[in-house]
């Protein structure tokens, strides 16, 4: 697909002409590794597809002055019933570090976008709320992934299931889930 159709790319470098990668997974094999060759090739893959993914996440969303981590706490709290959820929740759901939503829920209070309070049934924990600019920020960060990003993965529809089943096993056999 051509950069027109799928829109920003991340700078990827000179055009190398070869697979970086692959070539890494050769030199395994010659230096005596080759039980290690393809694994060290699946997990080197992984991490150049999500610094590539990533950087067309970003793109999308630098325009409206938010992270994908912060963007997420918003998305979480504008499917919830109330717009509301309890910090520890919040992390919990997203898998991150207590401290991780903090810092995101600082940035996300600083720009007006949720409130932070007391907890009216259990006042030892926080409550985040989702404000109306929250909501429609969500909204106009959802709108730009889905044509920027999430309509467009540059994977035809059988390799996107593919890679979800794949990439699924790897987190439940990790205990993700």
């Amino acid at each position: 697909m051509s950069a027109e159709t799928t829109g920003p790319r991340p700078v990827t470098g000179p055009g190398l002409g070869f697979d970086p990668i692959d070539q890494a997974r050769r030199q395994w094999v010659e230096q005596g590794w080759p039980e290690a060759a393809d694994g060290m090739a699946a997990v080197t893959s992984l991490m150049r597809a999500h610094q590539i993914v990533l950087a067309r996440v970003e793109a999308a969303l630098k325009p409206l002055g938010v992270t994908f981590a912060r963007y997420e706490v918003l998305m979480l709290l504008w499917f919830s019933k109330r717009g509301s959820l309890p910090m520890k929740v919040i992390g919990s759901r997203l898998q991150v570090h207590p401290t991780s939503v903090t810092n995101a829920v600082d940035r996300l209070e600083d720009a007006g976008l949720v409130t932070r309070s007391t907890h009216p049934d259990d006042r030892r924990a926080m409550l985040v709320a989702l404000t109306p600019s929250g909501r429609e920020l969500a909204e106009r960060a959802t709108k730009a992934l889905n044509a920027e990003v999430f309509e467009r993965p540059d994977l035809s529809s059988s390799d996107v299931s593919s890679l979800v089943d794949v990439l699924t096993r790897l987190r439940r056999d990790a205990g993700d889930f």
